[in-house]
């Protein structure tokens, strides 16, 4: 009893600390969960929350009858499964590529370089995006330069979807190798001292060292993105997307976006974002369970 006492005593400033990020959590984290009630009720600015009329699962019902809403479903799923089979081994082969260089200061620089899209703002890369393959852009530019007609990157659907996930892959790039990175830097040497006395070349040392070795991070991080298979970011569909591709560029968050702050529509907007959050909550939880079938940690 006196050592947890001492302990205790001894970690104070340890706890005082713990609190800082405890009441973030709490005030701007949980505290705004309670606004999820909106969603059961037709609500009234001027009533307030509480004074709002109990409607039930209406709003769930109108949104799952809505042609629009099972639109930006679809365009969800299309494209973060697509980024996700896509962008998935980009940051691996990266990671592996970069820990087998030899010369520090190229893979140093080769490191930067990859990492700064990951600070760019959205915005910043879709214009980017625009300047490259817009009707006027760099490629048009030197396509009609050559005696052709102007390709319609950024006004047909699937020519959109590749820039989408090409773009994610580029801004996503840095972020995903610097863990793989971390995680290759934790791997043994011995046991690439013993594969390498038993006649193992690059590749084998790599395929029976590296991947094994790292396949628990692979895996985290591979539920953590199944789990965000219904969640979508708001920025990126919105400035790449247009009027001509607006069938293609309609998510989930756009949709929100739509009906929540442009239409009032503020009760159904919460419906809508619940119902993906919970299905997003339900899909970690049944890859981590799939996770652990197949022998692997999981996340929880």
């Amino acid at each position: 009893m006196g050592n947890k006492k001492n302990n205790f005593k001894r970690n104070i400033p340890l706890y005082v600390m713990l609190c800082i990020p405890l009441a973030f959590f709490i005030l701007f984290k949980y505290v705004p969960m309670v606004g999820t009630i909106v969603a059961f009720k037709k609500y009234n600015i001027f009533k307030g929350i509480w004074a709002s009329e109990w409607v039930g699962f209406k709003n769930f019902e109108e949104a799952f009858k809505a042609k629009e809403f099972a639109t930006a479903i679809k365009n969800t799923l299309i494209l973060n499964i697509g980024g996700l089979l896509i962008n998935f081994p980009f940051p691996i082969v990266t990671a592996i590529l970069l820990s087998e260089m030899r010369y520090k200061k190229v893979k140093k620089f080769t490191e930067t370089i990859l990492y700064i899209p990951h600070f760019l703002s959205m915005v910043v890369i879709a214009g980017i995006m625009y300047q490259v393959f817009g009707p006027r852009g760099m490629v048009n530019s030197a396509i009609t330069a050559m005696g052709f007609q102007a390709v319609p990157f950024m006004t047909n659907t699937t020519s959109w979807r590749i820039i989408y996930w090409g773009s994610g892959i580029w801004s996503g790039l840095g972020y995903g190798m610097i863990i793989y990175l971390a995680a290759i830097a934790g791997v043994n040497t011995e046991l690439y001292d013993a594969a390498y006395i038993d006649g193992a070349g690059r590749w084998k040392r790599i395929w029976h060292v590296t991947l094994p070795q790292i396949k628990p991070t692979i895996v985290t991080m591979t539920i953590m993105n199944v789990g965000k298979i219904l969640s979508i970011s708001f920025e990126r569909p919105l400035l790449l997307g247009n009027v001509t591709v607006k069938g293609a560029a309609q998510v989930i968050s756009t949709y929100v976006y739509s009906v929540g702050l442009q239409a009032g529509r503020y009760d159904f907007a919460a419906a809508v974002g619940l119902f993906q959050s919970v299905v997003c909550v339900c899909m970690v939880l049944i890859a981590n369970k799939i996770a652990k079938k197949l022998g692997e940690e999981g996340i929880m």
